[in-house]
């Protein structure tokens, strides 16, 4: 089931629709009516990618989230009939991928749904690379971030900003170029996108100026990954 997706909606006319559209294009739908059952099938198999939808039956969409955030990366795509900034903020600082807002176009789910998994696959060159600074390891084959040798608890989008930072150390990166890096040109949310992110890295690792690198905001422009004393 490589290329399942769980489809967690209460609306069965959705859920349907969605399925309709996605085996058309190759993907192996599974559904799921409320939160419980959606973690229960997400624990049962593997999904490629989850469709979430917020307002669920049992356990909400964020609360969802939150869990399986706890034990996996599997890319989430939040449904929503909210179309507040807010909303969508809280669906990004708790690990969303992305986000749709109800009503929408079959065939825009399947488009971001190709987005994001497009955006997972790293060419050969950078699996190959692990980036490493005193107390500090990035690995992007097996996305994990060590620090101090402990693994930080982090979703996929926070550690491809923290390894793609640290792989030009010193150099500032705009908002765009890494909104455009790490969601891609055709992703159709905005540069706040970029600060949530960054805003919860923060949070995780908790710099405190304890060590010889740091994430610093370039203000008006974007964020750079600086580097004390060190050439590289």
């Amino acid at each position: 089931m490589e290329k399942t997706i769980l489809i967690v909606d209460d609306n069965k006319g959705i859920v349907d629709i969605l399925s309709t559209y996605l085996t058309k294009e190759g993907f192996n739908p599974i559904p799921a009516f409320d939160g419980q059952e959606c973690l229960d099938k997400f624990k049962e198999g593997n999904p490629l990618l989850i469709l979430l939808d917020i307002m669920l039956p049992k356990i909400n969409g964020y609360e969802v989230c939150k869990a399986i955030r706890k034990e996996s990366n599997v890319p989430i795509i939040m449904i929503t009939a909210k179309s507040e900034d807010a909303d969508k903020i809280m669906g990004l600082e708790i690990g969303a991928d992305d986000y749709v807002t109800k009503p929408f176009s079959p065939g825009e789910v399947v488009a971001r749904v190709k987005a994001v998994l497009r955006r997972l696959e790293l060419t050969v060159e950078q699996k190959a690379n692990i980036i490493e600074f005193p107390n500090l390891e990035i690995d992007i084959a097996n996305y994990e971030v060590k620090i101090e040798g402990k693994l930080a608890n982090l979703t996929k989008k926070e550690i491809e900003i923290m390894w793609l930072l640290a792989s030009k150390p010193n150099r500032v990166f705009t908002r765009d170029v890494l909104l455009d890096s790490i969601w891609g040109y055709d992703y159709y949310g905005d540069t706040r996108t970029v600060d949530t992110h960054i805003k919860r890295l923060r949070a995780k690792i908790n710099l405190q100026g304890q060590y010889d690198w740091d994430i610093k905001t370039i203000w008006g422009v974007g964020y750079k990954f600086e580097v004390k004393d060190a050439e590289k």
